[in-house]
């Protein structure tokens, strides 16, 4: 009977809620002035007078502590900059804020995972040319434990260049008006994994100068198959 009722209870408890999140992912939170919600999102919240910083992102990524890492350098870079030019007059206080999300492919145990963070500010041109919004992307491989880049991503000796670019024209440099910038392995070091595609995350004027904020680009894996490692 104690036996059932054990495991009745921990299926409930399967089926209630999701899987707490590991103690270095919870402590990382914590590090960075954070808090976990029920749904294991960590959120962290500041504001003085002159600015507020808002993150808000999952802590199930795989390669937790790189996500921490960046965040942590990236909260410094902004109070850094602050400290330095943001001391203007301006009428209002700036805002720093990070969201995510979460990408999937293959199985839980042998596909890929990645997180794209979405960094927006309203610095502006003060902020010596940084865009407005801008994007980094982790991406993981399950099977391998390992970090994937754009390098890896794509087999040896291949030029994934060679085809990413002239998507990238038709679908950006249409317009006289907006032609697309220069074009290399740094343009595309921002993507997620999915069963599907390959989605690029490009940075406000980072492809064509226009006013339209942020852009993205999915490139199915059909047209990218004889590439992907």
């Amino acid at each position: 009977m104690k036996m059932r009722l054990l495991v009745a209870l921990t299926s409930a408890a399967l089926i209630a809620g999701a899987t707490p999140p590991a103690a270095g992912a919870q402590s990382g939170c914590t590090d960075l002035g954070g808090t976990v919600n029920t749904d294991q999102i960590c959120q962290v919240h500041s504001t003085t007078s002159n600015y507020t910083i808002d993150m808000s992102f999952p802590l199930d990524y795989p390669d937790q502590q790189a996500v921490f890492d960046y965040l942590k350098q990236d909260r410094a870079d902004f109070v850094d900059w602050f400290t330095k030019f943001g001391g203007d007059g301006r009428d209002r206080p700036y805002l720093h804020a990070v969201t995510a999300k979460t990408f999937r492919s293959g199985t839980p145990t042998s596909g890929t995972q990645s997180l794209v963070l979405d960094i927006d500010d309203d610095t502006g041109a003060a902020h010596q040319g940084h865009p407005n919004t801008w994007f980094k992307a982790f991406n993981y491989d399950l099977a391998k434990h390992a970090p994937i880049t754009f390098e890896t991503l794509f087999k040896p000796g291949t030029d994934p260049l060679a085809v990413l670019n002239p998507i990238v024209q038709q679908k950006f440099g249409a317009h006289p008006e907006t032609p697309v910038g220069d074009l290399d392995a740094n343009t595309y070091k921002n993507f997620a994994i999915t069963d599907d595609a390959v989605i690029f995350f490009f940075a406000q004027d980072q492809v064509i100068p226009d006013n339209n904020g942020p852009h993205r680009l999915s490139a199915p894996r059909t047209e990218l198959a004889a590439l992907l490692a």
